[in-house]
């Protein structure tokens, strides 16, 4: 698993960076949101651990625009503010966890592993991509890649009911802003994006084989 920390204090980063390495994670660390959206922007990752109480922008604003360029990697914050509405925007920008400081490394080696450590059968496999729907994420042979909201949500339904023809109708239920041709423009960017062959079988839908 490949984790970014974004910690200000360069001594609990570089401790927290020893002993995840020492537990099989590989980590790469930064300091401030623009080191967070520099390593963002240059690499993929499978969790971002996040502080909240960063010189500059905080780790919730960080997350919200990487959220908003369609970034849904998973997020662990870090934080000594333990407030209910802190606690809230957490979670509402979608953090997975969060955890308290003072802690111990070990509690969040914990907290990762029982978040990622999923059976088997609750990811969708197809050909080279594996799917998670409690994260919302994509692996593409073995490697975290960006994707929307929508577009996974189509994507899944498609995988779901491979074999079979998913109605046009269904997948415009999907989409904020439903047309012929933002559906066309979708099945377009998720045939070219992840090498998949999406039939339009006429005046029905579509089908993955």
């Amino acid at each position: 698993m490949k984790i970014l920390l974004i910690e200000d204090d360069e001594l609990l980063a570089q401790s927290l960076k020893d002993y995840l390495e020492s537990e099989n994670f590989e980590v790469d660390v930064g300091y401030s949101a623009e080191d967070a959206l520099d390593l963002t922007f240059e690499n993929q990752y499978d969790l971002y651990l996040f502080d909240i109480n960063l010189n500059g922008e905080s780790g919730l604003q960080i997350v919200q625009e990487l959220k908003e360029a369609e970034d849904r990697t998973p997020v662990i914050f870090i934080t000594a503010l333990t407030t209910l509405d802190t606690i809230a925007e957490a979670f509402e920008i979608g953090a997975i966890d969060y955890i308290k400081k003072p802690f111990h490394p070990q509690e969040l080696i914990i907290r990762i592993r029982s978040k990622f450590s999923k059976p088997k059968e609750e990811l969708l496999h197809y050909r080279h991509l594996e799917l998670d729907p409690l994260s919302k994420t994509i692996k593409v042979n073995g490697r975290l890649e960006p994707i929307g909201e929508i577009q996974f949500n189509i994507l899944q339904r498609l995988i779901e009911k491979r074999g079979e023809i998913v109605t046009k109708q269904e997948l415009l239920d999907m989409m904020h802003n439903p047309s012929d041709v933002a559906l066309r423009v979708t099945i377009n960017k998720l045939k070219s994006k992840f090498n998949i062959d999406i039939k339009n079988i006429r005046s029905k839908g579509y089908t993955l084989e």
